[in-house]
């Protein structure tokens, strides 16, 4: 089964992602390469030459400029400049220099990570492939390499901006996300599952429109069908949360847009179903790490 158009709409809106770059040019010679160990998504845009990428227990894959890998969790793995796993291992640590030099030669990367905030992104993420890659040969990728090339511009440009490369980044994980939710797959779980559940699809809709209701375990049970003990179990084995976490984790990501809108943190509390304001704080700045007027007040100018 596949998503509706406004259901993958609707997953992509819920992703809070941020991009960051971790460095941008050249390795050459025999080098190996790799972010292990930081308890960090990653993304490694090989904008020119190729490379091997090596994941732990799988055979090498040959990188050509054009391809992208998306790692969504810290795992073992290394960019290397070797086929060979063995020989990877015993090369040096890449010393990156500017794209500029020695050009032609090598491989040219443009590296970052991705930092995925609060519940639903989190259940979004788990339920896909832990590695994503995206290949310059893909002939259904019309529209990400279009993009990708932007991304090889600036990174090769004098004047290339760090932030541009990093919205620009963002939005490619954005594209090839977008492609990984319209594929059929089986054995997801979190949001994609629930999404694609033939009874808790329709209940996702309705908590959607309307995550401010009194939602109680029996009123969603009866949206699916099924007794309250049932409901409970087997909400918990396909989303691998327990129907309150995500009607928590979708009121707070409605409480997000309706803050960036400006609303009153007394009003943003009214409109996602809290009776009192302090609860709703104290919800907010657990999931987001800063409380909701803080959030707020993020993105306003600095006066003056």
């Amino acid at each position: 089964m596949t998503f509706s158009c406004a259901s993958t709409e609707w997953l992509l809106d819920s992703l809070q992602c941020d991009a960051s770059l971790f460095h941008t040019g050249r390795y050459c010679g025999g080098w190996q390469a790799s972010t292990q160990g930081l308890a960090r998504a990653s993304f490694h845009l090989l904008v020119e030459g190729h490379c091997w990428l090596h994941l732990d227990g799988q055979p090498a894959q040959a990188l050509q400029g054009g391809d992208a890998v998306f790692l969504l969790h810290d795992l073992p793995f290394r960019l290397a400049s070797s086929a060979s796993a063995a020989d990877a291992c015993q090369l040096p640590r890449g010393e990156m220099i500017g794209m500029d030099e020695r050009p032609g030669e090598g491989a040219g990367l443009v590296c970052g990570f991705f930092e995925f905030v609060g519940s639903l992104s989190r259940l979004l993420i788990e339920a896909l492939p832990p590695v994503l890659l995206l290949r310059a040969d893909d002939v259904q990728a019309q529209a990400p390499q279009a993009l990708f090339q932007l991304i090889r511009h600036e990174a090769t440009d004098p004047r290339g901006s760090a932030l541009v490369l990093e919205r620009l980044s963002q939005l490619l994980f954005l594209y090839v996300l977008r492609d990984q939710l319209n594929r059929p797959a089986e054995g997801l779980g979190g949001l994609v599952a629930l999404a694609r559940h033939a009874q808790f699809g329709p209940l996702l809709e309705r908590l959607i429109d309307a995550p401010q209701r009194p939602w109680s375990l029996v009123d969603m049970a009866a949206v699916t069908g099924l007794s309250r003990s049932a409901f409970a179990k087997r909400f918990l084995e396909v989303s691998g949360q327990s129907p309150g976490q995500v009607l928590l984790a979708l009121r707070l990501r409605r409480a997000c847009r309706e803050l960036d809108a400006d609303r009153s943190v007394e009003e943003v509390a009214e409109r996602v179903g809290y009776r009192s304001v302090a609860a709703f704080v104290r919800a907010f700045s657990k999931e987001y790490g800063l409380p909701p007027g803080a959030y707020r007040r993020r993105k306003r100018p600095a006066p003056g």
